[in-house]
């Protein structure tokens, strides 16, 4: 199952609604279960540098089917996989990149940046819940 136009605007608006709460300008990327781009919005007064940092979180999710936190495991110098993060055209491995979950299944990708780190974790966690 792939995520539609209309799922993908009910993850960015609860992404949105969450991030105003938190009174944090972000830009918020899904992405498709193949890692295309389905819908973007960089908020007002959201940083440019931080729209390829969203990006990357949710590639970072979408490639390892994962929390892009939970690869970051992954990406230390004592795990055995360090310089991973340096394959793929870079990998993120911090919060803000998370699957979109639907009756257990994966439909999509949500990366969020602009924030702290755990802003934009709580912030991509709400638009992760269709």
């Amino acid at each position: 199952m792939e995520i539609s136009l209309q799922q993908a605007q009910q993850a960015l608006q609860m992404a949105i609604m969450q991030a105003d709460q938190l009174k944090v300008p972000v830009n918020i990327v899904v992405l498709d279960t193949a890692g295309f781009l389905k819908s973007f919005i960089r908020m007002d007064n959201a940083l440019v540098g931080s729209i390829d940092i969203a990006l990357q979180k949710a590639k970072t999710a979408m490639l390892f089917r994962m929390s892009s936190e939970a690869v970051g495991d992954f990406l230390k110098p004592t795990a055995g996989a360090y310089g991973l993060e340096n394959t793929n055209g870079g990998l993120l491995g911090f919060a803000g990149g998370l699957p979109i979950l639907q009756d257990d299944m994966i439909i999509g990708y949500i990366g969020v940046s602009g924030g702290a780190i755990r802003q934009d974790a709580a912030i991509a966690a709400a638009g992760s819940e269709l």
